[in-house]
């Protein structure tokens, strides 16, 4: 997998390029991470008899995964030339989506396990065995980290058409990437069916993606031709 510079990659991207004595294809890359995380959760889901989260774990393993391909796909499309390197690092290199990544993750935790312990008994048992629940955060932390990287990237996206003019080409390859952005955000819909006994849970989901939805759609619709000056008369 050819490296980017520092500073130019998701956390994600940063990790798989990062393993030494490995240079992997993005797409050797997602296949790998979708089966090792899958069999895992067939694993465990086998021999602690716990079916009902067999079927949310893979759910959540293929809505990370998506995700992680349409990461890749919005990162190839704003490493142009013509894109302003201050959008690039204000995206990339502030590792923002890590820092909302956090606050996601221990408020659900919080919620789980300290106000409604519903969901998890529901999934994992009343008696949690303790590799369950350690692939049950791994698993966790993963889909929290695409929702604050969907976040982040509408948010930089608003940003960037805020701050800057693009000539038509770029113009129409960032739209491009901020409608990535938007299918981002809606592919976390997947998790609805699992939290309709949640009603807190279910609407800060909703919350969130009508939130990326319309700051996507402000980013594309402010993304503007540079000014044309008039030619001055002699």
């Amino acid at each position: 997998m050819s490296q980017p510079e520092y500073g130019e990659t998701w956390v994600y991207e940063g990790i798989v390029g990062a393993v030494p004595g490995i240079d992997l294809t993005q797409r050797v890359a997602l296949v790998l991470q979708f089966l090792l995380f899958e069999s895992a959760v067939l694993l465990l889901g086998w021999y602690y008899n716990r079916w009902s989260a067999v079927v949310a774990g893979t759910v959540a393993v293929i809505v990370t995964t998506v995700g992680s391909a349409q990461m890749v796909r919005i990162a190839r499309r704003i490493r142009g030339e013509r894109i302003p390197v201050s959008y690039r690092k204000f995206l990339f290199a502030s590792n923002i989506e890590v820092v909302l990544t956090v606050f996601a993750f221990s408020a659900l935790i919080t919620y789980l396990f300290a106000f409604d312990r519903s969901l998890i008994e529901s999934l994992l048992g009343t008696d949690q065995p303790a590799p369950a629940v350690y692939l049950f955060l791994i698993i966790i932390w993963d889909v929290c980290y695409r929702i604050g990287a969907a976040w982040w990237s509408s948010v930089a996206g608003l940003w960037r058409s805020v701050q800057h003019r693009f000539d038509g080409e770029t113009r129409q390859n960032l739209r491009r990437a901020d409608m990535e952005t938007a299918a981002f955000g809606l592919v976390q819909l997947a998790f609805v069916p699992f939290l309709l006994d949640e009603p807190l849970l279910l609407g800060l989901l909703v919350g969130h993606v009508c939130a990326v939805l319309i700051v996507t759609a402000l980013a594309i619709v402010l993304c503007r031709p540079p000014e044309r000056h008039p030619t001055a008369s002699l």
